[in-house]
């Protein structure tokens, strides 16, 4: 097989034992089929960074802008900024959870993809929950435990995934 790249390939992995279930309180979530031992890589997910304009132009005005990730990017004049991003795979369909997350999330800006790992063993029939940050678009129904920033999140997450 020829690559038309000078990067090597990047692997994309995804757990088996995971079932996308339909009608949950809180509308479509990926749950465990079978018991998913700490650690394991959930999924590897392709992202589509979208233009910095881009998202407050088009995307905020249609139902795609409640499955975009917050992705940090350099401006013409190398500024760092957020822009946004489309998670390709089962990434868009984890739902939130500010407290009860079993599944840990890392980006990586250079190959454009984000990592999904079980924080701890997730029993047959769990729901698989991420933390979205604090740029929530709906009301969150653990609002009474929060981290503090997007950042604390992701450092946490780190922590968890070494």
């Amino acid at each position: 097989m020829g690559l038309a790249s000078n990067k090597p390939p990047i692997p994309l992995k995804r757990c088996t034992g995971l079932v996308l279930v339909s009608d949950t309180p809180k509308g479509r979530g990926v749950f465990a089929s079978e018991n998913i031992p700490a650690k394991t890589i959930i999924d590897v997910c392709p992202v589509l960074v979208l233009g910095l304009d881009e998202n407050v132009k088009h995307i905020e005005h249609t139902s795609l802008w409640h499955y975009t990730y917050n992705w940090p990017v350099r401006d013409g004049n190398g500024n760092r900024k957020v822009a946004q991003a489309i998670v390709f795979g089962l990434g868009s369909m984890f739902n939130h959870s500010t407290h009860d997350q079993n599944v840990g999330w890392v980006r990586d800006e250079e190959c454009l993809i984000v990592t999904y790992q079980a924080l701890r063993d997730i029993l047959e029939g769990e729901e698989l929950c991420i933390s979205y940050g604090e740029r929530l678009t709906f009301k969150d129904a653990d609002s009474s435990v929060s981290p503090s920033t997007e950042d604390e999140i992701d450092e946490l997450n780190q922590i968890q995934l070494d």
